[in-house]
């Protein structure tokens, strides 16, 4: 049965290579979606019966009204209020611990077999790092907009506690998904395959040359 189902996979990815690999990618990234899902409220919960719940952390002021200043990173200090803020650095770093988990798991199952990738590991982590900061900066930034209404919108409707476990479920599934399709087109340019005698040859254009001595 195993079999049979490998031999018909093997030949659905001869026929149709690229669809074989969003596949895959599609497979892999729902995964780790489901494992931040249920690893994000366990941190979070943890870390909130700490004194880290009342450490701010606010950076990145993008805007303001009055004395309000908004931030794009705002994890005031305090058990997280009615419109999603607050929790302090024990929210801050359950979100981001999750994140990076999350993307530490991806990356490897992405190069490994979604995309077989034999080029330098070091510098697809470099570009796969850069991106994920990007990605998160952005995320963050988009936050502003939607979080409060969600989580309105949610305790509306299923009361404030559930209210608010279900919206930190919907912000870390909009989150996947703004990671999903920014991330599948940086994996196609930095996950590449070679033909097998030209690894090494790859491998040597990716490492920096020393310059030529100068001639006196």
């Amino acid at each position: 049965m195993v079999r049979a189902g490998k031999e018909l996979w093997r030949r659905f990815e001869e026929r149709f290579g690229s669809v074989a690999q969003f596949v895959l990618f599609m497979f892999f990234a729902n995964a780790i979606t489901v494992v931040q899902l249920v690893l994000m409220p366990i941190l979070k919960w943890v870390f909130g019966k700490t004194s880290l719940v009342d450490i701010p952390v606010q950076a990145l002021p993008i805007g303001g009204s009055g004395d309000h200043v908004v931030y794009m990173f705002d994890y005031a200090a305090g058990h997280v209020d009615a419109d999603g803020l607050g929790g302090g650095l024990a929210y801050f770093l359950a979100v981001q611990i999750t994140l990076f988990i999350g993307q530490v798991l991806d990356f490897f199952a992405q190069r490994n077999i979604t995309f077989r990738s034999n080029t330098s590991i070091r510098v697809a982590a470099f570009w796969y790092a850069i991106a994920y900061i990007l990605i998160t900066v952005a995320a963050a930034a988009l936050q502003v907009a939607y979080k409060a209404p969600v989580y309105s919108l949610m305790q509306n409707w299923f009361g404030q506690v559930r209210g608010q476990s279900v919206a930190d479920v919907v912000t870390m599934l909009i989150n996947s998904t703004i990671a999903f399709w920014v991330f599948y087109l940086v994996f196609k340019v930095i996950f590449k395959r070679v033909p097998e005698g030209d690894e090494d040859a790859a491998s040597r254009d990716e490492t920096p040359r020393p310059a030529p001595a100068s001639r006196s």
